[in-house]
């Protein structure tokens, strides 16, 4: 069973349930965003001193303080090499480099992370705008934003600061 929190109450849903093996829809973010996110595989949990000590002052900045990084500051943008992309902070697989596609934007971007429950939604409502931000569901680390302008099937746009990321090796 995958529990999912619904921020009042836990839901169970079967493994084999068909709404975990679809495609993630932007309905879907919308309502995971509003109602509540999978409770993750694990918890990864730290003090502002330990991840300070753990991560640079730009990596801390847009991990633990919701920065973003300059547009087209990273290579990682123009990289698509086969491999999969985990938290910088907790080494959680996240996206899969067969999913990373150019939108241009300045950022890495996903149409799908690896897996249910690895992402987690929020509301993000600011500088006067409507979006929804993305954090890594095991550590709480800010990883962007998603947005609705994505290829297909999907059409989610998961604009992730590279900074948040790391490539997996192996």
């Amino acid at each position: 069973m995958m529990q999912y929190e619904d921020r009042s109450k836990t839901v169970d849903r079967a493994e084999g349930d068909s709404s975990s093996a679809e495609i993630l829809q932007w309905d879907d973010v919308v309502r995971l965003a509003r109602h509540g996110n999978p409770l993750p595989p694990r918890r990864v949990e730290k003090t502002e001193a330990q991840w300070r000590a753990l991560l640079t002052d730009e990596q801390f900045r847009v991990t633990r303080l919701k920065g973003t990084e300059r547009a087209h500051s990273s290579d990682m943008c123009r990289l698509f090499d086969p491999g999969q992309y985990q938290c910088l902070c907790c080494d959680t697989v996240l996206f899969d480099a067969a999913r990373k596609y150019q939108s241009h934007s300045g950022w890495p971007s996903f149409t799908q992370p690896v897996a249910p429950g690895v992402v987690a939604y929020h509301r993000d409502g600011s500088y006067d705008m409507n979006r929804i931000e993305t954090t890594c569901n095991v550590c709480d680390a800010h990883l962007g934003h998603v947005f609705p302008d994505g290829p297909e099937p999907s059409g989610l746009r998961f604009c992730i600061n590279a900074l948040s990321l790391r490539k997996a090796k192996g």
